[in-house]
């Protein structure tokens, strides 16, 4: 009885651990007192040892519990740091505690399954601590207010090169690696055909092929006279080093795009569009000149039926992409059960197919552009069948896919670049002096192909400051050349190969993070704001006195007449 006593006394305020520190509200104490007399007496008679137990238990827990200190309306940094750790774990903890014990348990039935695999050194266990460190890196980045993508890069790079823990970067498969690399650009290119905006792209159908042809065909053109007098690259491999650097990256610009998209910026002119569409065509056209200018260097098959596969790999990817896109019209049918579930599912086994049998048939680039193409198309009808104010299911599950699989594409490129592939530093320094020669003409001639398309100033800068970023096809092609060469045993070859391997590298290693990291800058300050919600202009841009005029007339401070 004594037990229940104190326990009682502790109810009224009698605690004293809990005296002037941590007071509780009353409602609380009257509540608790309330649920405590009829716990009490349900036990009273059968379980005086529980009781006093949780007595024990309840003068601990008390001084950290949420029931007893719930945080105040304004508070201070200091009082939100000592919430976030009070128990239950709530917010942000719970949500860490949830996802390191999803990975343990993960890990747990992985070595179940595949034995020496999932132990360090194996394929399995690496993939789990780069997946995991790159969430881990990205959330820190986020708090920065910087790009999630860039910790995930800087994650990879470290787990592939820095002596004690190189290991995990070693430890993976590079059969692994591709694929997983080639399903996440599945899902953002899935993701980002759902988000393109038909009536946009009719409007600016000129200035995608204009932004996806004159940038890469000039970039490469400059890249191969720089590298040519700068290197000492014999032409041909001159321009095939250009057409290794003149792609852009999907990988980087279509997440960065669509983050600005969500929160509304430049949807009023159509930008996300406009770059995400041209981004497909420029990975196409860069990788059948690549394949080109490699088989003039190595005489590997029919030259002429290389230059004509190019143009066939587009038309092909866009072909299957609609009839595909149609066909995910009518299937499910409007009836089915669980039709958004097998809508999705059929969404994402298309774009799978499209990416991995492309390569089976030996056109890669019909892939990448026949899996936006058949989301775009399919999307065309479902945004009719979608009432107002109904939420976008295939959308939401795309996304929470986009989150697994954001932490492995980032985390594996960043795992590609290997520093112990830069052995030269005179070519190391000539490399960095021609990538920003032709960064920087392409730079200038971006922003000077999208005149004529209504776009103001600061809009073309943003496109140009876009259409830069490198890293998934340099991962991908930058090494091709090299490998040619050493099975030829041509030791002048080997040499000209690792200066492609080199520049490619360093390309991934600049202009991935820097190009990232001016979407997210620039595009805030560049772009119109559009509320998703309310397809009201939040911001326009101030060269425009009428627009600006109205952007203002709501505002209750006086604004000054010039």
């Amino acid at each position: 009885m004594t037990a229940m006593t104190e326990l009682k006394e502790m109810n009224h305020g009698q605690d004293p651990g809990n005296v002037g520190v941590y007071p509780s509200p009353p409602e609380v104490e009257e509540k608790e007192e309330k649920n405590l007399e009829v716990s009490i007496e349900e036990e009273e008679p059968s379980s005086p040892k529980c009781a006093a137990v949780r007595v024990c238990f309840h003068s601990c827990s008390k001084p950290v519990s949420t029931k007893y200190h719930p945080i105040s309306e304004n508070p201070g940094k200091l009082e939100r740091l000592r919430y976030a750790f009070m128990c239950p774990p709530h917010g942000n903890l719970a949500m860490y505690i949830q996802f390191f014990v999803l990975c343990a348990v993960t890990w747990v039935v992985l070595i179940a399954l595949t034995k020496d695999q999932a132990l360090p050194g194996g394929n399995i266990f690496s993939l789990v601590i780069l997946f995991t460190a790159a969430v881990a890196g990205g959330y820190i980045f986020s708090l920065c207010r910087l790009p999630p993508l860039l910790g995930m890069l800087l994650v990879g790079g470290m787990l592939s090169n820095i002596p004690v823990i190189k290991t995990v970067g070693q430890g993976l498969d590079l059969q692994w690696s591709g694929a997983l690399r080639k399903i996440a650009l599945t899902v953002i290119l899935i993701r980002a055909g759902l988000g393109l905006d038909p009536v946009a792209l009719r409007k600016l159908s000129f200035s995608v092929l204009r932004l996806a042809f004159a940038p890469c065909l000039v970039e490469c053109l400059t890249v191969g006279v720089a590298s040519h007098f700068l290197m000492g690259l014999p032409w041909v491999w001159a321009f095939l080093l250009g057409f290794v650097l003149a792609a852009v990256s999907p990988a980087v610009v279509v997440p960065s795009l669509l983050s600005l998209s969500d929160r509304g910026y430049g949807l009023d002119k159509g930008i996300p569009t406009l770059v995400i569409a041209a981004a497909s065509v420029d990975d196409v056209l860069a990788i059948t000149g690549f394949g080109v200018v490699l088989g003039i260097a190595f005489t590997q098959g029919d030259v002429a039926m290389t230059i004509v596969k190019g143009p066939l790999e587009a038309l092909l990817g866009v072909a299957f992409g609609c009839v595909v896109g149609v066909f995910l019209w009518y299937f499910p049918s409007k009836n089915g059960p669980s039709r958004m579930f097998y809508r999705s599912l059929l969404l994402f086994s298309a774009g799978m197919m499209a990416t991995f049998g492309s390569d089976v048939v030996h056109l890669p680039g019909a892939g990448p552009l026949g899996c936006l193409t058949l989301a775009f198309v399919a999307a065309f009808r479902w945004r009719k069948e979608r009432k107002d104010g109904q939420p976008d299911t295939i959308a939401e599950v795309v996304g929470i896919m986009w989150m697994l699989f954001q932490p492995l594409l980032f985390g594996l490129i960043g795992a590609a670049v290997n520093f112990d592939n830069i052995k030269d530093l005179n070519s190391l320094g000539l490399g960095i002096a021609v990538l920003a020669i032709g960064l920087f003409v392409r730079i200038i001639v971006s922003f000077c192909v999208v005149f004529g398309s209504g776009l103001t100033i600061k809009e073309q800068i943003f496109v140009a400051l876009a259409w830069f970023p490198k890293a998934t096809v340099q991962a991908a092609i930058g090494g091709l050349a090299l490998d040619a060469a050493i099975k030829l045993g041509n030791a002048e070859m080997i040499e000209w190969g690792t200066s492609v391997l080199t520049t490619a590298v360093l390309s991934i290693i600049i202009t991935a993070p820097i190009g990232a990291l001016a979407i997210a800058i620039s595009g805030p300050l560049l772009l119109n704001r559009i509320d998703p919600k309310t397809g009201q202009l939040v911001s326009k841009d101030n060269e425009n006195p009428e627009e600006a005029s109205m952007l203002n007339k709501e505002s209750t401070e006086p604004t000054e007449e010039t």
